[in-house]
């Protein structure tokens, strides 16, 4: 069993690998998916051990969270369950998110609006609580929606047992310290990997000073980092890596140089680049709970053998030194 860490204060305790479902929801950004396949994926994971689950209304305009819901059907008990809320696109409200799939996506942070937003996931997921319940976008207008009335309504939600803990995600520090005065925040959700590692200078430390855990996306930074690309490997227009600093050809030659000298390693550790990937990314923050994404079972068979590649300090030490040169 690999060794548990807890969730900020809130005394749940997990392993460090949890699984994302964003593709799982497939939509144009993702294409069509087998969701027999999909259900088959979640399953396997929480029998493989990994028992974070980690879904959005949003992903698919809530085809992950259904697909989720099936997959747990008579394992609630077995599993950490997150979800998100403050993301709208049942009405219009003054903040505008962004168009997905032809639908207008609007943010939401109200009292009203997140309380029926976790209603209509405990519909949809079949279940009577969400064990951490995340706002997935902040507003960018206080006034409207003050962290204050959005902390009471998730405090509420966790006095009447419907979540258990309290989580946001893509935040500022100054976030962080508003959710903190008005409750107890758990955890955040940010996007981190070896490549993009911004939040251990703006957020770490505030989350470490108020006891708030951290939870990584993207630690394979889009499939970088799992040493499938190339410097040829080009990406459809539209496509978001042709955006992404770590895919431009200056800094992409320094991570496949990298992980070409990391080729000792998968031999030594009998793993591949994503295991080792995974497993160091958890060592570089004391605490930090990292999200491997999957949608087939073989997917999910690699992305869990990264709870049982233990490095060696030395190694730590020297894969840290080698990533020196892309902060």
């Amino acid at each position: 069993m690999a060794q548990l860490r807890e969730i900020g204060k809130s005394g749940i305790k997990v392993p460090f690998l949890g699984m994302g479902t964003w593709a799982i929801g497939g939509g144009s950004w993702w294409g069509d998916n087998d969701d027999f396949l999909s259900i088959q994926t979640i399953q396997e994971a929480i029998d493989l051990g990994i028992v974070w689950i980690d879904t959005a209304p949003i992903y698919g305009l809530y085809h992950s969270e259904e697909v989720v819901g099936k997959a747990i059907k008579g394992n609630r008990n077995n599993i950490i369950l997150s979800t998100k809320c403050a993301l709208e696109w049942r009405h219009e409200t003054p903040v505008y998110h962004k168009e997905v799939d032809g639908t207008k996506v609007y943010r939401d942070l109200s009292k009203k609006g997140i309380i029926e937003d976790l209603e209509h996931s405990l519909l949809t997921l079949g279940t009577d609580y969400i064990d951490v319940l995340y706002t997935h976008w902040q507003t960018t207008d206080k006034m409207l929606y003050p962290i204050e009335e959005t902390m009471d309504a998730l405090m509420t939600l966790k006095k009447e047992g419907k979540i258990r803990a309290i989580g946001a995600s893509n935040v500022t520090e100054q976030d962080i310290r508003e959710y903190c005065k008005y409750g107890q925040l758990d955890v955040i959700q940010e996007k981190y990997s070896i490549a993009t590692r911004r939040i251990e200078k703006e957020l770490l430390p505030v989350c470490q000073e108020l006891g708030v855990s951290i939870q990584a996306y993207s630690p394979l930074e889009q499939g970088l980092l799992t040493g499938k690309f190339t410097m040829d490997t080009t990406f459809p227009e539209g496509d978001v890596r042709n955006n992404n600093p770590s895919f431009q050809p200056e800094r992409r030659k320094i991570i496949l140089d990298i992980l070409k000298d990391w080729e000792k390693y998968l031999e030594k550790y009998e793993c591949s680049y994503s295991n080792l990937v995974i497993a160091l990314t958890a060592q570089m923050i004391e605490g930090l709970h990292v999200l491997g994404g999957a949608r087939k079972p073989e997917q999910i068979e690699d992305n869990v053998k990264a709870l049982h590649v233990h490095l060696e300090e030395k190694d730590i030490k020297q894969m840290k030194k080698d990533i020196e040169v892309l902060l």
